[in-house]
């Protein structure tokens, strides 16, 4: 198996990701003016090899290495109740296995690839160096089959991330795991902790991947053929070619996924366009869950990942109430739930005190009418069934957009250096899915330099939601709201984020409904040398 790594990838060309590689058009911010005449319309931007980036890093002061390595592998996966799908994976295991690590330790993770793809890591909600972040065709090359990758990078700020690949809708199929930073001064006191991703499944089931969908799901509400490849795999520009120069294109499988009239209030009306035969908490179906096992009076910590492709989840726990703590790895002021809505790619942490009893963990397919299903155990007793649906649900349901950052992560108050809209775009009849009504291409960028404080301006002129996130940085919602790396714009609502430019580089904004995504909702920020 050959290796990759960061030398030989950027010693191969990847730096051309600001210039000729990827220089083809560039966007700007309103009010500032593009690049004109002769130069190139990438020049000017640093790129994942600039010095800046290793100065970050630097800065960073990486402190004890923690090594680990994984391997994605196509492979059996049991998911409870006698179904047992053939997926790709972190190993044999979904989610994958956790990685866990201190703030203040460098992770230094080697991704064998054993798949018969190209594929990728991309660490949701880090703000870690440019060429670590994981998006081929901007800040690394694709990990090729038989290949495999050295990540290798500080990891700063304690909290709950995952990781997943960012090559075409691979991220729906199983290769998806934890990642848990401790804080070494950890101000939280709890007896136990419980890591539960969700996730929304049809890889495997009756024929059915990730790629068949997004292509029923072009063809089907517009005629637009996005290709079995899963659109642009890997992110490629256009007309640029898998690593092994071929364009895969097997036929749609398996049967309809799509789905009509899923409404939900909370979501701003329609609530999804994939029907998944199965939702999943920890990898297990609601008829065979997991149980999770305390004494009664054990007070736990709940760090919850919404690992979905195209759902949102309301979750609650039978007979308590939560407490929550942090968002997207942020801390909050503590405030009391009986239920949680969480968008894909969010993370909500929340403490609970046990009761006496079995319980049910569920999460509603917000919208959908599915759900699943996990058991936390303190006593004897029946457990409980999948179809179950605790009276929580439909109390108090906090959504990030309630939560108020806390005093010690709250930014500085400043009014904006430099504001970006980023309309949102697009409709289900065609499947047209884009920002400023430009489906993605790697070298459009919008510019910002370090040190400014940088307001996004999400502006949602579609008819769906769609949870928006933000590699690299945090940024915090209006009016003292919490910081986060992921939020939910409603539909014909216009969302304001402030961030500080704190970390050079090419740096993604995207839709993280999957299929949004990978249709064209995905831009680029870039840093000005």
């Amino acid at each position: 198996m050959s290796r990759i790594t960061r030398r030989t990838v950027l010693g191969a060309g990847l730096a051309t990701a600001g210039t000729g590689l990827l220089a083809a058009c560039s966007g700007s911010a309103p009010g500032h003016s593009s690049h004109g005449g002769g130069t190139p319309p990438t020049a000017g931007y640093l790129t994942p090899d600039s010095r800046e980036i290793v100065a970050a890093e630097t800065l960073r002061r990486p402190g004890p290495e923690r090594r680990v390595r994984l391997t994605a592998v196509e492979t059996p996966l049991d998911l409870g109740g006698g179904r047992t799908v053939r997926s790709w994976a972190y190993g044999d295991r979904l989610p994958g296995s956790e990685v866990r690590v201190t703030a203040g330790d460098t992770l230094a993770l080697t991704l064998a690839n054993s798949l018969p793809a190209p594929t990728s890591i991309h660490w949701h909600g880090l703000a870690l160096r440019n060429d670590m972040d994981g998006v081929p065709g901007l800040t690394q090359r694709d990990i090729r089959a038989g290949a495999s990758f050295d990540y290798r990078f500080a990891v700063t700020h304690p909290g709950t991330y995952w990781f997943h690949p960012h090559s075409g809708v691979q991220q729906d199929r199983g290769l998806y795991a934890p990642l848990i930073v401790e804080d070494p001064r950890e101000p939280l006191a709890y007896d136990k902790e419980w890591v539960i991703v969700l996730d929304d499944w049809v890889d495997g089931v009756d024929g059915s991947t990730p790629d068949s969908v997004l292509a029923e799901l072009g063809a089907g509400m517009g005629g637009m053929d996005h290709g079995a490849s899963g659109g642009m795999e890997g992110h490629a520009m256009p007309g640029m070619q898998p690593a092994d120069g071929k364009s895969p294109s097997p036929a749609p499988s398996g049967p309809s996924r799509m789905l009509m009239g899923a409404r939900s209030e909370l979501l701003g009306g329609d609530a999804g366009d994939v029907a998944y035969p199965y939702y999943l908490v920890n990898g297990r179906t609601a008829e065979d869950p997991e149980t999770f096992t305390a004494a009664p009076g054990d007070r736990i910590r709940l760090r919850i990942i919404n690992a979905g492709g195209d759902t949102a989840f309301r979750v609650a726990l039978g007979g308590h109430r939560l407490t929550v703590t942090h968002t997207d790895g942020f801390p909050v002021e503590h405030t009391p739930a009986e239920a949680l809505l969480l968008g894909m790619g969010e993370r909500f942490d929340a403490l609970v005190t046990a009761g006496d009893g079995a319980f049910p963990l569920t999460a509603l397919a917000e919208g959908k009418g599915g759900a699943a299903l996990a058991v936390l155990r303190t006593s004897g007793g029946a457990a409980p069934t999948a179809s179950v649906r605790p009276r929580e649900l439909s109390g108090t349901v906090v959504q990030a957009a309630r939560l108020k950052a806390a005093e010690s992560v709250r930014l500085a108050p400043r009014r904006p250096d430099r504001t970006i809209e980023l309309g949102l775009t697009g409709s289900m009849g065609a499947y047209d899915w884009a920002i400023n009504g430009q489906t993605y291409d790697p070298a459009r960028r919008y510019p910002v330099r370090s040190g400014e404080r940088v307001r996004l301006a999400f502006v949602n002129r579609t008819t769906m939601w769609h949870p928006m996130h933000l590699h690299g940085h945090t940024f915090a919602l209006p009016d003292g709201g919490a910081r986060k790396d992921t939020a939910i714009v409603l539909p014909g609502r216009r969302l304001d984020v402030d961030f500080d430019a704190d970390n050079p580089g090419l740096w993604m904004v995207h839709c993280h409904n999957v299929y949004h995504a990978e249709s064209g909702m995905m831009t680029v920020l870039g840093y000005r040398k």
